[in-house]
């Protein structure tokens, strides 16, 4: 007997609030239309799915999202978590502290993230989203390693996740988001 599909995570206000927020932004400077606002308006507030979510908000006109960014830490927590924008490529640095990012609800507008850790000692965790596809084989561990267990039934309609770079001492947990 198979299991019933699982239904996608539910969007939350914040999530509504960063779309509409940024389509008013291209609305005011110009690069969309009153009816193209409308209409990507009504995908927005309507919307069922993050990916349905991502539709309304793609390709829009005149907008470079930032293409590389690094977020670094000597020592402390470096997290990430909500409706947050994934850069095409994320570095992440930390020497003593723990890491964790959570893209399950984040907004990914590219079709392949990748993420470069250079962890020294400490936790770090990444919790991606379902129809996400993850790819490690450019990470190199050294004391512990890393713990990813690939969902039985993967789905192809998400982003590419490529993790690569460095750990030390501490381990690396990645795990699929559950709604």
């Amino acid at each position: 007997m198979t299991p019933p599909p699982e239904e996608p995570p539910p969007i939350s206000e914040g999530d509504r609030e960063v779309a509409v927020k940024r389509l008013q932004e291209a609305y005011a400077k110009e690069h969309i239309s009153h009816e193209e606002l409308d209409e990507r308006l009504q995908q927005a507030l309507t919307a069922k799915t993050h990916s349905d979510l991502v539709r309304a908000l793609t390709s829009l006109p005149g907008e470079v999202p930032d293409t590389r960014s690094t977020i670094a830490a000597v020592s402390g927590r470096i997290r990430r978590r909500g409706a947050w924008r994934v850069p095409r490529s994320l570095k992440v640095e930390s020497a003593f502290g723990r890491m964790n990012l959570n893209l399950s609800r984040a907004v990914i507008e590219h079709s392949q993230v990748d993420i470069e850790l250079h962890l020294g000692t400490g936790k770090g965790k990444i919790t991606v989203p379902r129809n996400a596809i993850v790819d490690l084989d450019g990470l190199h561990t050294g004391w512990k390693g890393s713990h990813y267990k690939a969902p039985q039934r993967p789905r192809a309609d998400g982003p590419t996740i490529r993790i690569s770079g460095t750990m030390g001492f501490g381990r690396l947990k990645i795990r699929h988001a559950r709604r």
